[in-house]
This record gives structure tokens, sequence and C-alpha cells, in this order.
């Protein structure tokens, strides 16, 4: 039996004891005071009833408590259940008691959202990262001072197959799913991830991805704890700053979404030398523009691309470095423990160049959606995962994403689906129809658009479609324009047709 991720910290307190493991601001802990901090968690988690197999709910930015709940869970054999704060309270509840979580951590900045959700989902224990106790919340410090830096002892010694983490895509019929990762899931990522790129302790990340989703987890900072290199943590994305971190820190990792690329190299203070020391500068998680490939080779930066999803903690595949501008637009192959393939609907294997959908398999991937067994076993169907992206590969074996199956679009990295919009928009009583798509966009590279179909004799604006939504949906995923049209293009079934509303309102 392989031990779970927890033991990387217990073995890394032994092997490289004074290395830098994680920073954060002002803050600066070598992988013992790591170890003995998450420790410290552990058993102060142990001691508020926390057992193995219970979920715990987070909610905050980035920062090294993040780290250290992520792995004192590993320990305990707990499930992370890490919230996105841009959502609405409404849609925290639903993942809170969908998961069974019943107890929050959560960011002093956050309090009035975990204030709100302890009544609205139930939570029995929250507690407050800091030293102070907030609003009836007990302090995260004060949890871990009386405790020792002694190993946990958990009621089940966790494992490579211990459930570690829920994360909760948005669904396509308006209800998140939780992808169910195991232990296994982030030990594989990581060596995958090491195998592609020849990671080493040598590598300083710099963590800017959200930790609330698996990119900020997988990319590249439980990989980095794993080897025994150094996680430099951004709280959230802000341009100047972490082109003060790249330089400042000697950052060697740098993982990012496409927005967040193009908001660096529009930015004044934007120079190539910045990212001298990066090896690895990569995005994934939203469509990355060959312009910006060319921009960033124009300023001596190779711009990787990277392709990866929450059911596989996350990486799928990587583009190599040398051929970055050469094959620019590629995901690039399939990684070292991955199996990738394109099929058509009866899976069978498509030839080079032909479209058809990307299925895959390995260990990364999740074990399934959180009591979710009959899409659980639709994902998996004939023994593959389906990712519902139609690619094509290319006669070397590199991938082309040419568009999604589902109508899902990416939004500055987070997914919006269209379905879970359109029923916000049809709550209005004057919509007769309704239908939300992703259009291209400089910024974000897609955002929505609502085209919109307005019952006879009634009335309605832009403005109260946008204001409607507002506070009903994370502002991520209301929609920058509406449309109005007399009716929508429709099949035979009666299925709008989606690909005809992308030509026509394109451009």
């Amino acid at each position: 039996m392989i031990p779970g991720i927890g033991s990387w910290l217990t073995k890394r307190a032994i092997l490289t004891p004074d290395k830098e493991a994680v920073v954060d601001g002002e803050k600066r802990l070598a992988y013992k005071d790591l170890n003995g901090r998450v420790n410290r968690l552990s058993r102060a988690l142990k001691g508020i009833g926390i057992r193995s197999g219970d979920r715990l709910s987070i909610l905050s930015v980035n920062c090294v408590e993040y780290v250290e709940t992520i792995m004192a869970a590993a320990k305990l054999g707990a499930i992370l259940v890490p919230l996105n704060w841009r959502l609405t309270p409404t849609e925290l509840a639903f993942i809170i008691e969908d998961s069974g979580a019943e107890t929050l951590l959560f960011h002093p900045d956050l309090l009035e959202t975990a204030n709100g959700l302890r009544d609205r989902a139930g939570l029995k224990h929250l507690v407050v990262i800091g030293r102070e106790e907030m609003g009836g919340a007990e302090a995260y410090e004060q949890l871990l001072e009386p405790q020792t830096d002694d190993e946990p002892i958990p009621d089940t010694t966790p494992d490579l197959d211990t459930p570690h983490i829920i994360m909760y895509t948005a669904g396509t019929t308006g209800q998140p799913k939780g992808a169910v990762l195991t232990q296994g899931a982030s030990f594989w990522n990581a060596v995958n991830l090491t195998v592609a790129m020849d990671f080493t302790s040598h590598d300083r990340n710099l963590a800017v991805l959200p930790m609330f989703h698996i990119g900020g987890i997988g990319l590249f900072t439980l990989p980095m704890l794993y080897l025994g290199g150094t996680v430099v943590i951004q709280r959230t994305f802000e341009p100047a700053r972490a082109l003060e971190l790249l330089e400042d820190e000697n950052i060697t990792l740098y993982f990012g979404v496409a927005a967040i690329f193009l908001f660096l190299i529009q930015h004044s203070r934007f120079k190539g030398e910045v990212f001298q020391k990066v090896r690895v500068v990569m995005s994934g998680g939203a469509p990355l523009p060959v312009s910006l490939v060319h921009q960033y080779r124009d300023a001596g930066i190779m711009l990787q691309q990277g392709f990866g999803m929450s059911e596989a903690a996350p990486s799928i595949a990587t583009l190599s470095k040398d051929l970055a501008v050469q094959k620019a637009g590629s995901i690039g192959k399939a990684l070292m423990h991955l199996e990738a393939k394109v099929v058509d609907d009866q899976m069978n294997e498509m030839l080079p160049e032909k479209v058809g959908e990307l299925v895959i398999r390995g260990p990364n991937l999740m074990q399934g959606y959180w009591n979710r067994a009959e899409a659980t076993k639709e994902a998996f169907r004939g023994g593959w995962f389906h990712t519902g992206d139609l690619a094509r590969m290319d006669p070397e074996g590199d991938f082309y994403i040419v568009d999604r199956k589902k109508d899902m679009f990416i939004s500055g990295g987070e997914n919006v689906y269209p379905a879970e919009v359109e029923n916000a928009i049809y709550e209005l009583p004057q919509v007769l129809e309704a239908a939300v798509i992703g259009v291209k966009d400089e910024k974000w590279g897609e955002v929505g658009m609502a085209v919109v179909v307005v019952k006879e004799g009634q009335e309605l604006t832009r403005e109260a479609v946008l204001a409607h939504m507002k506070g009903r949906l994370a502002k991520y995923k209301i929609p920058k324009s509406v449309v109005f049209t007399d009716s929508l293009p429709r099949n035979a079934a009666g299925k709008v047709l989606k690909n005809v509303l992308r030509e026509t309102y394109s451009q």
C-alpha cells in the first residue's frame, strides 16, 4: 500500500527540513515548519469532530492556510470541498448541502458570506483564518496553539485510493456536480507533470490560480510539495504584483489562464526580462489565442499550452516547449501515465485529422461524481472518460481542441454552462424563449451572449434582463450582451441550434 499524499510533508520534514516550502507575503515556511503546522491543524480538526471521510469546506483567497488545510485533510483522510468565493450564497449553499460538509474554514474578508451560510446550509463549525475570533467563529491560530507537532493518528490510514477533494463543476442542467478526486489522482498528476516538464526540488512556482479551482491545487502547488520545491502564493491575481513576484522570488514555473497572460503583456511594467528565470510559462483553462503566443515569442518568452479539467486533477496534455510557436493552437500530446484518443459516437477511433470526441483514461481521473451514479456511468461509458470536447489529432500525435461537444464556454478561466444562465432568464415572465452562447472576447477569451425571444405584447430591455441575473448568478456567468429576436432556430426534434446562433452572432 502506498501511503496518502499527507505523507509527503512527513517525509520532506526529514529529507529537506530547512528547504523553503511556502511563501505567502511575509510568511516563509520551511518544510519542517509547514509539516508541524499541518500536524497541529490535523489534530485541531480531529478535536472538533472531523473524521476520515468527513467533508470539510473552505472559502478563502489563496494563502498558506489554504495549503495547510489541503494537506491536513490528506493526513486525516477527510475530504476537502473548495468553495468558489465568486459564487452567490444560493450557489454556495447548494454545494455545502450536496457535499454534506458541516465545517467551514473561511478567510476574514468573507465573514459576511460565511455567516449567511451558517444557517442557510446547516453548518455546525465555523473557523476563521487568523488569530482573532469573529462573528462566533473560532480562530484558526487559537485552534492550533494547544496542539503538538506530532503526527496525527487518523481513524483510517489514508492511501492513494482515499477520496481527498470534491471539486464542483457547473452542471449542464444548471446544478453543479462534485468530481471526487482521490489522493492518488493528485499523486499521478504530480508524476505526469514532473515527467513532462522535468520538475525538480529547485523549482519555484508562483501559484496565482485560485485554489478553489483544481488548477490552483494541481498546477503546480501539490507537485512542488511532492518534489520539495517552493510554492510562492499570490492571494488574488493583480498584474503589477505578479510581475514583481516573478522577478523578486526567482520564479521558475508559472501557470495561468489566457486572460492572465493578456493582462500581463498589456501592463505598462511588462518586459521580457521579468520572465528571464521562468523556464515553464504555460497557459490552460481557456482557449489560448495564437496571436498571444506570437506576442510572447516576440518578447523572448515561450508560452506553452496545456489542457486539463477538474475530473483529471487536472492535467491531460501539454504541448512541448520547442513546438509552442510552430504548433500554436495545439494542446500537445497526452501525458505519460494517461491515454487519450479521438472517437466517434460508437467509440471507434478516428483517423488523424478527423474530428471526434476526446476520451481519456488514466490513474489521475476522478472516482466519479459525488452522489451522481448515473452521471458517472454516462461520463465513463465504454471504459473511457468522455471529455465532451471535440478534437482532432495530427499525424505526429498532437491534439487540437476544435469545439466543445456540449455548449459550455470558458470566460476568463471560469466554466460557464448556458443551461444554468438560461434557467435564470426564463424566470422573467416576459420571456418566451432564451438561449445563451459564448462569443469571442479579447479580454476574457469568451463571454456570454443571451439571445431572447419576448412574448407577444410584452416589453423587455437588455438592462432588465441583466438586472434580474445580478445576485442570482456569479458575475462571470452573467452575459455581457443581450440580443432580441423573433424566434430561435431549432432542429426537427425541437432542440435549439446553438451552432447557428454562434454563426449568426459571432461577429
